[in-house]
């Protein structure tokens, strides 16, 4: 199967489709294969007639699709729908190939031309975080197995492009290729079960364990050449899966946990691979080298007395940074590590000890060795991703929140009919409940399942926030806000868990972010932001954390104004906000949610950025 002539200059589809109609012809026959080349052919034909202006003459391509029985039919379209992954395939790793060469380079050196010079962008990153968030999607339909297979093939064809004829296994890279595409033609494509939560958790970490997890590290060490000196961890990963709630029943705290635990699970695995890969590496002998004293007590520290390695201080403080890994692997999540060694040592407290580990080692390195590298990776990776891989956020519909807190104050006595107050009257008890440190729940009441199940997934993210840290969660989006009261209900239920906590100067470890998604919500959104900072312990809260995050739907607003005018409600919304914050001289990150990142199931799994501006 060639490429069609607006691709033909890339040599990954050529090669690619070549193998895929190697594939149709062995296992559809010669017949697909020659009806799908003669109704491919025909195609590009028209394709260039009408682009040559001459009449469309489209009865060659209906002809021979009228000559294919319904199964042949089937098999064809199975054939371009894999054509089509290959190619979106291609030109990823081609557009991939571009971004990490000559034009980041380039980019630097035009706004250099503009007058932007490299302390200006380095200050800009200094204030910034961009998010690329995987969102949950329960009507995707495209199976693990598929995505696996492709993701197969994208690993072989670096290995290609590196000039490796075998894989690490021996075989030669071409025919692993071809055996992986021949494996995609026999794979059912398409779900028959409905997909669940867990599901959607195994999709998610392909991404991040295949994609995330190698390419981040890397991408970083190409900026930090193109600029010249170290650029901060911005970019770093998100996801909805296991903690978006608003309209799914199924995301619960058992999914909001197996979610957390799987992603720690892959990162932790990642680490003890890498550590293990390092330990291979640097086999620095005080024979020949004068070791880092701080490296020494690394080494002394690991209980590594093996006497092969009794001059290897950098091997030896390995084994038991490797070590520590595995206990904190074990502790996190149950699973043993990837190669369970001989030596024990403590969990890690946190990421920042392990880097603290790794940073140790990298300063004890000779010029040569300190930079870059796959210790400089791995050190890049453990700010990038933690122990958590990607930061989880929580989201549920403010209508929820609404109720819930309503059954807490009328069980408690606070507030019997807490639903009839008005704004006015719901935010200053609010804020009384909130300056109050006493809790609303007591282990005594019996509380309905929409606020157990609510309060359990809070003490969830609390019980996360303890084992893996605090950066594993870090927002709440509130869907449909429209007023103060909205966000303030979810700082109530954060304090029940111990993750708001009042006092003279009050603090909040996860933020209230509000979703700002009808065209009315989108037109008030300036008056709640300005309203929300009005609120003293609110401005105390916000000025510690140098930023609040806001969101702004597309979804809603485009089904209750149509696309042009929810594209320009959001434009006017995302201007008008910023002089509320800077106002409240708070810096403002602003979440834009376009497709299934506000809509639940449509749009890209990559379908919102959060992006940090400086101030």
């Amino acid at each position: 199967m060639a490429s069609l002539p607006a691709i033909a200059n890339n040599s990954d589809i050529r090669f690619l489709g070549t193998l895929l109609g190697d594939v149709i012809r062995s296992y559809g026959g010669p017949r697909l294969f020659e009806a799908t080349e003669t109704i491919r052919k025909a195609s590009v034909e028209r394709h260039r007639g009408l682009a040559e202006g001459r009449t469309d003459d489209h009865a060659a391509v209906d002809l021979s699709l009228e000559k294919l029985s319904l199964d042949e039919t089937l098999d064809f379209v199975r054939g371009f729908m894999l054509f089509s992954m290959l190619a979106n395939l291609a030109e990823d790793r081609q557009g991939i190939a571009a971004e990490h060469g000559a034009d980041l380079a380039s980019a630097i050196a035009q706004l250099e031309a503009e007058g932007i010079d490299r302390t200006q962008v380095r200050a800009l990153l200094d204030h910034a975080l961009i998010v690329p968030v995987l969102t949950a999607h329960p009507t995707e339909v495209r199976r693990k197995s598929m995505i696996d297979h492709r993701n197969r093939i994208a690993e072989l064809l670096a290995l290609r492009d590196a000039g490796r004829d075998t894989t690490p296994d021996g075989d030669r890279v071409d025919d692993a290729i071809l055996r992986q595409i021949a494996l995609l033609w026999q794979t059912r494509v398409l779900r028959r079960d409905r997909l669940y939560v867990t599901d959607e958790v195994d999709t998610a970490l392909s991404y991040l364990r295949d994609v995330f997890l190698p390419a981040l590290p890397a991408l970083y060490q190409r900026w930090d050449r193109a600029l010249g000196e170290r650029t901060p961890s911005f970019l770093k990963p998100g996801s909805w899966i296991g903690g978006d709630r608003d309209g799914n029943p199924y995301v619960t705290a058992d999914s909001l946990k197996t979610a957390l635990a799987r992603a720690s699970e892959a990162v932790l695995g990642y680490y003890c691979q890498a550590v293990h890969a390092l330990g291979a590496e640097l086999s620095i002998s005080t024979e020949h080298a004068v070791a880092d004293p701080a490296v020494e007590a690394l080494a002394a520290a690991s209980g590594d007395d093996a006497t092969s390695r009794a001059d290897e201080p950098y091997r030896r403080a390995l084994s038991g940074i490797y070590a520590r890994l595995a206990a904190t692997q074990q502790k996190l999540t149950g699973k043993t590590a990837p190669r369970p060694g001989r030596l024990t040592g403590a969990p890690y407290a946190s990421p920042a000890d392990l880097r603290a580990d790794l940073v140790t080692l990298a300063h004890g390195l000779g010029t040569a060795l300190k930079t870059g590298g796959a210790l400089g990776r791995l050190i890049r990776a453990v700010e990038t991703f933690g122990f958590h891989l990607a930061t989880l956020d929580l989201r549920q519909n403010s209508a929820v929140h609404e109720r819930v807190v309503a059954e807490l104050l009328k069980v408690s006595g606070v507030e019997a009919d807490y639903l009839a107050l008005d704004e006015d009257a719901r935010v200053a008890l609010l804020r009384r409940e909130l300056a109050n440190a006493r809790p609303l729940t007591t282990r005594f009441a019996a509380y309905s399942d929409e606020t157990a199940g609510e309060l359990a997934i809070l003490q969830a993210a609390a019980d996360a926030h303890a084992a893996y840290g605090p950066a594993c969660i870090t927002n709440y989006i509130v869907s449909m806000a429209q007023s103060v009261s909205d966000l303030l209900e979810v700082n109530l239920l954060l304090k029940e868990v111990g993750l708001y906590r009042p006092g003279d100067t009050p603090s909040a470890a996860i933020m209230a972010v509000p979703l700002f998604e009808t065209i009315g919500d989108l037109e008030a959104a300036p008056a709640v932001m300005t309203a929300w900072f009005a609120l003293p312990e609110i401005a105390t809260i916000a000025k510690a954390r140098g930023h609040q995050e806001v969101m702004i739907g597309y979804s809603d607003s485009n089904k209750d104004g149509g696309y042009l005018t929810s594209t320009w409600q959001l434009s006017k919304a995302s201007t008008a906000l910023r002089p509320v914050f800077e106002q409240a001289g708070v810096g403002m990150q602003l979440f834009h949610g376009r497709g299934g990142a506000v809509g639940r199931g449509g749009g890209s799994a990559f379908a919102a950025i959060r992006a940090q501006p400086g101030g």
